[in-house]
C-alpha cells in the first residue's frame, strides 16, 4: 500500500511538472521576443536561491528554503512567472515599430504619398496643356515630389522609434500630418461589424478629403468591463488607461521614445497581473502557497517603484528579490531577441550595477550573484562566445 502511494504521489508531481514546462514553453514559442526566456530564468533563480540559502553572509543568515518543498514551490514559481503572457496579444509583444498593429500601417500612408504623388504629375501634365511654361511647370513638379519624398521619408524614419522624439519633430509631424488627399472609395466596405462600430454614422458624399496623416474616432478601442473596484482591492496600483488600445497614427507616430503607446504599455505590464491571477486560481497544497507572490514581483522594485503593485523594500522576500534579478540577467544578456543586438556580459552587468545604484534590485543579492560566479557558468552554456568577454567583478561592485 506505502508503495503504491509513493507511486502515485511521484506521478502526481511529474504531473505538475510537465504541466508547468508545457504552460512555459508555450509562452516561449508564441512570440520569437521572448525566445527562450521561461525555460532559461529558473536555471539563474535556482543557482542564486540556493547560494542566498547556504550563504554565511550576514545579510542573508535569517533567509533559509527548508527542506524540498520550499524549492520545489519556488522551481514553480520561476517556470510560471511570465505565465500571464498567454493573454498577451502577439502583436503588442512584437510592436517592432510605431504603426504596427497586425500589419505594419506605414504602408496605408505611404500609399496616401503614391496618391499625392500622382496628384501633383497630373496637375504638371494638364499645366503643359493649359499653355504654362514647360520649365516653370517642371521646376514646380520636382519641388513638390522632393517635399513629398522627404516628407515620407521623415515618417517612416519616426515610425522606428529609434530616436527620440523632440518638440522639433513632434511640430513637423504635426505640420506634415495637415496635408489632405482626396479618397473616392466608401471606407466602410469590407469590414467587420465591430470596425464598423466605429465609424460616424452619417453618410458621406464622395469625394471626400482627408487629412494625410489623423486620429480618428475609430482608432480608439473602448475599455469595456473592466473592474476598478476589484483592481484596486487586489493591490494593483499601475496606473490604468482611459482606453484599451488607441491605434491613432498620429498619436503613434508621436510616441516620443521606443514605440509603445501607454495602453500598450500597460496591456504588457499586465502580464504580471494575469500571472498572478492565474495562479491564485490554482490550488496549490499549503506547502506551495507562495507561488503567486514569488512569481508576481519580478517587476517590484525596493523602492516602490516598480509594477504592478509598486512594493517597497520591506515588502520583498529574499526569494522575490531573486527572481527579479534572474529575469533581468536574462532578459539583458539573451542573443535569441530579434529586435536589439546581443548584449557581451560585461555590458549586462553594468547595466544592473546601475540598477543597484537606483535600489531596483537589491545589492546583496547581485554581490553574490557575482562572487558565486552563476553569471559566468550561466554565460558559459546559454550565450554566444562573443558575449563572453573579460569581467572584473569588483568593477561593479563599488558603485
Amino acid at each position: 500500500m506505502s508503495k503504491s502511494i509513493e507511486a502515485y504521489q511521484e506521478s502526481q508531481v511529474a504531473l505538475l511538472d510537465s504541466i508547468v514546462k508545457l504552460i512555459a514553453e508555450a509562452v516561449d514559442a508564441k512570440s520569437p521576443y521572448t525566445g527562450g526566456h521561461c525555460k532559461r530564468v529558473p536555471e539563474i533563480a535556482l543557482a542564486l536561491i540556493k547560494e542566498a540559502s547556504n550563504s554565511s553572509d550576514t545579510y542573508f543568515k535569517s533567509f533559509h528554503l527548508e527542506g524540498k518543498d520550499a524549492l520545489k514551490e519556488f522551481e514553480i514559481a520561476a517556470w510560471l512567472h511570465d505565465c500571464g503572457k498567454v493573454t498577451t496579444p502577439e502583436y503588442v509583444v512584437d510592436k517592432a515599430t510605431k504603426l504596427e498593429s497586425i500589419s505594419n500601417r506605414i504602408h496605408e500612408i505611404r500609399t496616401r504619398f503614391e496618391v499625392l504623388r500622382r496628384d501633383a504629375e497630373i496637375e504638371y501634365l494638364q499645366s503643359l496643356l493649359d499653355g504654362l511654361n514647360a520649365l516653370e511647370a517642371r521646376e514646380k513638379f520636382d519641388v513638390r515630389i522632393q517635399k513629398l519624398q522627404d516628407d515620407f521619408a521623415f515618417i517612416a524614419e519616426m515610425n522606428l522609434g529609434g530616436e527620440f522624439m523632440d518638440a522639433a519633430n513632434i511640430e513637423r509631424l504635426e505640420s506634415i500630418a495637415q496635408e489632405e488627399w482626396e479618397r473616392y472609395f466608401d471606407d466602410t466596405l469590407g469590414i467587420s461589424e465591430d470596425e464598423k462600430s466605429r465609424y460616424r454614422v452619417e453618410r458621406e458624399t464622395l469625394p471626400v478629403k482627408e487629412k494625410l496623416i489623423s486620429d480618428k474616432p475609430r482608432h480608439i478601442i473602448k475599455r469595456e468591463n473592466f473592474d476598478f473596484k476589484s483592481y484596486e482591492e487586489d493591490g494593483f496600483k499601475e496606473s490604468v488607461p482611459e482606453y484599451l488600445y488607441n491605434y491613432g497614427e498620429l498619436y503613434n507616430l508621436s510616441i516620443q521614445k521606443g514605440t509603445l503607446t501607454a495602453e500598450e504599455r500597460y496591456k504588457i505590464n499586465e502580464h504580471v497581473i494575469m500571472s498572478i491571477k492565474m495562479l491564485e486560481k490554482i490550488p496549490f497544497p499549503k506547502e506551495m502557497q507562495k507561488i503567486p507572490e514569488y512569481a508576481g514581483t519580478h517587476h517590484e522594485t525596493l523602492i516602490g517603484t516598480g509594477y504592478p503593485r509598486k512594493l517597497q523594500e520591506e515588502d520583498l522576500s529574499i526569494a522575490s528579490r531573486v527572481m527579479a534579478i534572474a529575469d533581468i540577467f536574462e532578459a539583458l544578456s539573451a542573443s535569441d531577441r530579434p529586435y536589439k543586438k546581443a548584449k557581451k556580459v560585461s555590458e549586462s552587468l553594468k547595466i544592473m550595477s546601475f540598477m543597484v545604484k537606483d535600489r531596483a534590485i537589491d545589492g546583496e543579492l547581485f554581490r553574490l550573484f557575482l562572487e558565486s560566479g552563476i553569471y559566468k557558468r550561466y554565460a558559459k552554456k546559454y550565450l554566444k562566445k562573443e558575449q563572453i568577454d573579460s569581467v572584473n567583478i569588483e568593477d561593479y561592485l563599488h558603485r
